[in-house]
Order: C-alpha cells, then sequence, then structure tokens
C-alpha cells in the first residue's frame, strides 16, 4: 500500500484536472443593454421593422414578454440591476442623485455585481459599442462605489481560459436625439446599413400621441434606432461566434426602461416600463416563451446562478430560470425625483391589472422638466393642445392634477387610458392591489416614504446646474431649469 502522502498526491493529481475542467467550463456572462427602448422588436410583435438578430436570440433561447423595470428612467434602473436591489431598498430612488457634496451610501453588505464575479474569478468588463480602448461604458449609478470592480473595457483583457462577465451599455433610442438633427442622423445610419429607413407611412402611434409630423417623423427615427440597436446585437454574437465562445457564453438582451417619449420614460404606464428580455446560452431550451411578471433586477441573480456564484441572501432579485423558481404574483416600481423635477410615484403590476398611486396629485402630469421640455415631440404635443388640435384621449398628459389612484385592465385596456380606480365594480381589485403596494413598501423599506431632503437636492442642483455651465450650454436652457427649481421648491412649501 502507498504511504499516506503519497496516496494524497495521486489523488491531488487525479482531482486537479477535473476542478481546472469544471473551472474553464464555467460560462461567459453578456449583458447586452441599450438605454430608452421599448419592446419593438418583430419578435414582440413589431410589424413596422425587421430585427434578424434578436429575433434569432429569442428563437435560439427563452423570450419574457412581461418583463418590467423597476424605475422608468435610467440611472435608478441601472443602480438598482447592478445591485440586484430595488432602487427605492438602496436610497438610490432620485434620478441622479448622490452627485453632489452629498453622497449616498449602499447600506452594509449590499454588493455590486461585477465585483461578486470578480471575486469568483471572473473578469469583469463594461463597454460602449463599438467600444472605445480603455473606456468603460455607461454606469450612471446613484451611490459611491469603486471603479476597480471593472478590470477593464473590454473581455479581450482577460487572461487566457478565464471567463467572463461583460457589460455592453448601449444608445439604443438614445441614437434619434431629440430633435431633427438627430433623426436625419439615425435614419441615415439605418439606409446605410441596411439600405433603407423607416417611412413615417409605416407608422402606427399609440391612441394617446397625436399624427403632428415631428411625433410621426419622431417615431420612426426611433424604429430606425431599434434596427441600429439590432445590427449591433448581431455585431456581439458574431464576435463571440468568431472567438469560438459563444457556445458557453450565455447572452441576456434588455433595455433600461422604455422610450422617451411624453408618456413612456419617467412615466409608471407600460410604455415606460415594459421592456424586451432575451437570454440565451448554456442550458437554456431553445423557442422558450414566458409570460409570467418578472423584474430587469432578476438578471441580476439568475446571471450569478449561471456562473455558480451564491446569489446573496439579501439580494431581492430572484434567479427566474432555477428549476424550483416560483413565479411571482406582481412586480413594482417607483419614479420619483428626474432632475429638477420632484414627483413620487409608486405601482405594482400583475399579469392582468396595474395599479398607481400618485402621491402628489396636486401636481399636473407633465411638470416642467428642461430635459424632456427641449425634446420637439413635447414641443409638438404642447403646440397641437393650445391649439385645441388633440382628442380626449390625447388631452389626458395635460390634466392639471392627477388622480391619486389609478387602476387598469391591461387585458382589456393595454393602452392604460380608462382608469378603473372609482368603479365600484373594480373596488375589489382596487383593494387588492393597494394593499399589495402597500405591503411591498413596508417589507422593502422604501426609502422614498420621506421626501428628498432640501440640502441633498441642493447639492445634486448644484452639480447639475454647474455642469451645464462649464460645457456651456444654451443659456435660455440653464435658465429653465433654475426657473423648474424655483417652481418646484415653491410646490414643496405649499404643500402641493
Amino acid at each position: 500500500m502507498l504511504p499516506l502522502m503519497a496516496r494524497f498526491l495521486l489523488a491531488l493529481s487525479l482531482i486537479l484536472p477535473l476542478l481546472a475542467g469544471a473551472a474553464a467550463q464555467r460560462p461567459n456572462i453578456v449583458w447586452i443593454i441599450p438605454d430608452d427602448m421599448s419592446a419593438n422588436f418583430s419578435c414582440y410583435g413589431e410589424t413596422a421593422v425587421s430585427t434578424p438578430n434578436v429575433d434569432k436570440l429569442a428563437a435560439q433561447g427563452v423570450k419574457f414578454t412581461k418583463a418590467y423595470v423597476t424605475a422608468p428612467v435610467c440611472s435608478t434602473c441601472r443602480s438598482a440591476f447592478i445591485t440586484g436591489m430595488y432602487q427605492t431598498s438602496i436610497g438610490a430612488h432620485h434620478h441622479r442623485s448622490g452627485r453632489g457634496q452629498e453622497k449616498i451610501h449602499l447600506p452594509t453588505g449590499i454588493q455590486l455585481v461585477p465585483k461578486l464575479f470578480q471575486e469568483a474569478g471572473y473578469h469583469t468588463s463594461i463597454t460602449g459599442w463599438p467600444g472605445r480602448k480603455g473606456r468603460l461604458g455607461k454606469t450612471d449609478y446613484n451611490f459611491e462605489w469603486d471603479a476597480s470592480v471593472y478590470d477593464g473595457a473590454d473581455w479581450s483583457e482577460r487572461r487566457q481560459g478565464q471567463p467572463f462577465f461583460a457589460q455592453i451599455q448601449t444608445q439604443g433610442g438614445k441614437l434619434r436625439g431629440k430633435d431633427e438633427k438627430g433623426w436625419e442622423s439615425v435614419s441615415r445610419s439605418a439606409e446605410k446599413a441596411l439600405g433603407s429607413r423607416t417611412p413615417d407611412s409605416a407608422v402606427k402611434l399609440p391612441p394617446y400621441y397625436p399624427a403632428h409630423p415631428d411625433i410621426v417623423r419622431d417615431w420612426a427615427a426611433y424604429l430606425d434606432s431599434v434596427r441600429m440597436t439590432d445590427v449591433m446585437v448581431g455585431e456581439v454574437i458574431a464576435r463571440l461566434e468568431k472567438e469560438g465562445v459563444l457556445e458557453n457564453t450565455l447572452v441576456i438582451f434588455m433595455t433600461d426602461h422604455g422610450i422617451s417619449h411624453a408618456r413612456g420614460k419617467q412615466f409608471m404606464y407600460d410604455e415606460g416600463l415594459h421592456v424586451p428580455l432575451v437570454i440565451a446560452g448554456p442550458g437554456i431550451k431553445a423557442g422558450t416563451v414566458r409570460g409570467d411578471v418578472v423584474e430587469h433586477i432578476d438578471i441580476a441573480a439568475l446571471s450569478l446562478a449561471a456562473a455558480g456564484i451564491a446569489i446573496p441572501e439579501s439580494m431581492q432579485a430572484r434567479d427566474i430560470l432555477a428549476k424550483n423558481y416560483k413565479p411571482r404574483t406582481a412586480v413594482f416600481a417607483a419614479r420619483d425625483r428626474c432632475d429638477e423635477t420632484v414627483d413620487h410615484m409608486r405601482s405594482v403590476r400583475t399579469t392582468d391589472y396595474k395599479y398607481i398611486r400618485n402621491f402628489l396629485p396636486n401636481r399636473p402630469y407633465l411638470q416642467p422638466c428642461a430635459y424632456k421640455d427641449a425634446k420637439s415631440i413635447l414641443i409638438a404635443l404642447r403646440e397641437w393642445n393650445t391649439a385645441g388640435k388633440l382628442n380626449a384621449t390625447q388631452q389626458l398628459l395635460f390634466r392639471e392634477v392627477r388622480p391619486t389612484e389609478e387602476l387598469y385592465d391591461v387585458n382589456a385596456d393595454p393602452h392604460e387610458i380608462n382608469n378603473l380606480a372609482g368603479d365600484p365594480k373594480h373596488a375589489k381589485k382596487l383593494k387588492e392591489l393597494r394593499g399589495m403596494l402597500d405591503r411591498w413598501m413596508k417589507e422593502t423599506d422604501d426609502k422614498g416614504r420621506q421626501p428628498e431632503s432640501a440640502k441633498m437636492y441642493d447639492s445634486d442642483m448644484a452639480v447639475y446646474t454647474g455642469t451645464l455651465k462649464a460645457r456651456k450650454q444654451d443659456p435660455a436652457h440653464l435658465r429653465e431649469i433654475e426657473q423648474n427649481i424655483a417652481l418646484m421648491k415653491k410646490w414643496a412649501a405649499e404643500g402641493r
């Protein structure tokens, strides 16, 4: 019989290659996340444009038809999915907050997803597309964080054989800009890459938007941004395939919130909250379609699980790909301050109903917001409203006050136009969803239950206006922001 040490060394020599092989087989994880884009892809039913690359990804994996963000604006949404936490639970619920002298720190024990991957031996990167050498992609987190959680801007910088977790953050709907200049730019790019641009005649607007020429043209350009995003997805997949790593890579495609439009981005309607979510790669059954409601933060948990990394017990995201996963009964979302514009909304959505609570009902739907008001589509809407050219549905956005509660049957009324909150026939459902929201706010420690302090607001507004001054932005735009800040303070003082 071999001596004890010899037997130990023999066993170790047999086990180590197995362990090395197991490590080499750990899947790569790639997130592709465009800005400002709803589920306007042909695999989701969009007929005005063709999106073959996202469609192919969906055919090879799983498509979620009811995926929703927990915040309809980028920084709060990104703060949530990079931690797997509701932005309201970690104090990151105000858009572009913690940027000034007043800082936001994550609660004890909360770590960023890339840090967890890094600790597990993964190379971590974040980039735009096409990437710029050494330049990290969009982060936009609302809390203090250490940039060292990213090893670099591209997975090509990893060690030989090292698995990688890569985020690709792209412009998406932002490609169309805010006016004719941006529209022409993206349409020209589509024409060059694909041989055509989306004609205005192909546009089918939601019923709450009028067919103003600028709104139609903007939507056509938006559809071209969808097509160019699809091209980008194809380029990413082609690179993975060329490098021989595609088969061992879990690809997750999602957007950071819905289209930037009057009733989309920054609002709690499905136009702002509903996003595409397509996942393909090792262990994913091709051609799967899931109709249960899921939240965008769930990509954090499922990615960790796919890599064999333990999901922190404190993480609110769920592994929606787990064999023992029990579908959510509802998903939740929150909208708070966006830039200078103070607001406070919460929502809960099931497969059949949407409930929205407006905590500041005495404010108009379209509060002043310099970022959105500079867009040609908002200018067009206001012009036609003043001229009396909007129908009753299109005028909903111009109400000077809001109902405290909104309830929609999203199957019968997918555009969320007919508020059922005051209908006695739906009193039971209203009470049920109201209770669900109350419990969620309490159980998740919704920090938005207390208004943002004047000190934090002033701190962030100083950064906002100071940055514009440094960039020598249009003085009229800066004055508008300063006027809006004064108005927000006035309304707050009035209890409005």
